[in-house]
């Protein structure tokens, strides 16, 4: 799912600091950061995007996760994840499918979840590596 796949409903900017949680429904697009738990509506098609100067210090659960920012705590996105070059996780990530790209770091566990339409067969990992340049 690239970035412009989605739509955005709330845009958070650069300069803003939320302090504590934080639950939205449809497209969230952070480029400032939350001190608190980011999460969507359970019953709706929910993205998040977090930019590469977008910071959350919390949980995070949506449908959907589009990273190139911080995130500390775990991440719950029963879609897709997408981890982009200039993300960090400090947490787990349990997710749908994931992609991640060259440059990002993980520094937690890798979780697949199943769903009722998709099942993760032996808990085996699915994960798609892009790689950006010639070696």
């Amino acid at each position: 799912m690239p970035p412009k796949d989605h739509k955005i409903d709330t845009l958070i900017g650069r300069t803003a600091h939320l302090k504590g949680d934080f639950e939205f429904s449809g497209g969230l697009h952070l480029d400032g950061r939350i001190s608190g738990d980011v999460r969507a509506d359970p019953s709706s098609d929910s993205t998040l995007s977090v930019s590469e100067h977008g910071r959350i210090d919390g949980a995070v659960s949506a449908t959907n996760v589009i990273l190139d920012g911080t995130v500390t705590g775990p991440i719950h996105a029963r879609g897709r994840v997408v981890i982009g070059p200039s993300a960090r996780v400090h947490g787990d990530v349990y997710y749908g499918v994931i992609e991640m790209t060259l440059g990002a770091e993980i520094m937690g566990k890798l979780v697949p979840v199943t769903s009722g339409e998709r099942a993760v067969a032996a808990h085996a990992a699915k994960v798609e590596i892009k790689f950006g340049g010639a070696f």
